[in-house]
C-alpha cells in the first residue's frame, strides 16, 4: 500500500511532462501540415538529388599513401 504514495506522484510528474512535450510540440508547429508528407512519397522523382557544393569528391588514395595510390 506505500507504493502507491510513491507511484501516484511520479505518474502525475510523468503526465506534466508529456503534456508539456505536446504542448511545446504544438507550438512548434509540428502538427501543422498532416497531408504533405503523406503525398510526398508519390510524386515522381527520377531525378537525382543535386550535390552540395561544400562536399568533396571522393579520394581516390588511402591516408597515408604516397601521392601514386601506391603504398611503398
Amino acid at each position: 500500500m506505500s507504493i502507491l504514495l510513491m507511484l501516484i506522484p511520479i505518474s502525475l510528474v510523468l503526465l506534466g511532462l508529456a503534456v508539456a512535450a505536446f504542448i511545446w510540440a504544438v507550438k512548434r508547429g509540428q502538427f501543422d501540415d498532416l497531408d504533405t508528407p503523406a503525398l510526398d512519397i508519390l510524386e515522381d522523382n527520377d531525378r537525382p538529388a543535386p550535390r552540395h557544393p561544400a562536399v568533396a569528391p571522393p579520394a581516390d588514395d588511402v591516408a597515408g599513401a604516397p601521392s601514386g595510390g601506391r603504398p611503398e
